[in-house]
């Protein structure tokens, strides 16, 4: 691992993964994409790991893709380490618990879906921008949040683009319970501590009986939303947003409906 994602191994089994650049909010850089998905990998296949819990270091849980440092295939035709990471969430079989407090943007939101339990702090800031970027969802979140919490809420969530705290989490079903800051690690440790206890043999299982009915939903939206991100990616409603976001002032699609 490198120093943008911490991992400890408890004696009950819990892989505890953090993640690291709290002075980025926690953003992902190629490093961190490509140490997260090792890191799955590798909890995959040990068998003294019985769960995974997710947690971001310092005040943030992650703001999602570090947009200066994602640049494509810019090493011939090496793919980004953000697709692998993807694959490999998607297909992850043991528990994964997610404990997430401050801001929770884009896939710093869609990789908790991919979590069995979610609790979450009380100064959640979680927001899913997509639209609001001229660009589509990622990490099969299209299909996870629905299946999460039903198709309207997600549609709602998605076409807004709205900030969700924690008791919007809450009431909408995208997290289990809250905590306060303070107490969340903590808590989501002792949840992570008491699954642990069980088979790993039993727990993976479960967790592929859990995921098979879904396999089919989750390759299909991976293969829409590459598609739609590189259609939309880079054309003029995405320019225009991120022109707004580095000139702060609010974006102006309208001259894109004529």
């Amino acid at each position: 691992m490198s120093e943008f994602l911490l991992s400890e191994l408890t004696e009950q089994g819990v892989l505890h993964l953090t993640f690291n650049r709290p002075d980025k909010k926690n953003a992902f850089n190629k490093a961190m994409w490509a140490d997260f998905s090792q890191a799955l990998i590798d909890a995959q296949n040990d068998p003294r790991v019985a769960c995974v819990l997710l947690t971001g270091a310092g005040k943030d849980f992650s703001s999602g893709m570090d947009l200066n440092d994602f640049s494509g295939n810019d090493e011939g035709d090496e793919p980004h380490p953000f697709y692998a990471a993807q694959k490999t969430l998607c297909e992850f079989d043991k528990p994964l618990i997610g404990a997430a407090k401050g801001i929770a943007i884009g896939g710093g939101a869609t990789i908790l879906f991919h979590c069995d339990v979610i609790y979450v702090g009380e100064s959640l800031k979680m927001r899913l921008p997509f639209t609001s970027l001229g660009l589509v969802p990622e990490f099969a979140a299209s299909y996870m949040l629905q299946a999460m919490i039903g198709s309207r809420r997600a549609a709602e969530l998605f076409y807004t683009a709205e900030w969700i705290n924690a008791e919007r989490a809450i009431e909408t079903g995208i997290a289990t319970a809250r905590f306060s800051d303070e107490q969340l690690v903590r808590s989501a440790l002792d949840k992570a501590c008491e699954i642990a206890k069980w088979p790993v043999s039993s727990l993976q299982a479960t967790k592929q009986c859990l995921k098979a009915s879904h396999q089919a939903g989750l390759a299909s939206a991976l293969e829409l939303e590459k598609a739609g991100m590189d259609k939309l990616a880079g054309g003029p409603e995405n320019i225009e947003a991120v022109m707004a976001f580095i000139e702060k002032r609010d974006p102006d699609f309208s001259k894109f409906r004529q």
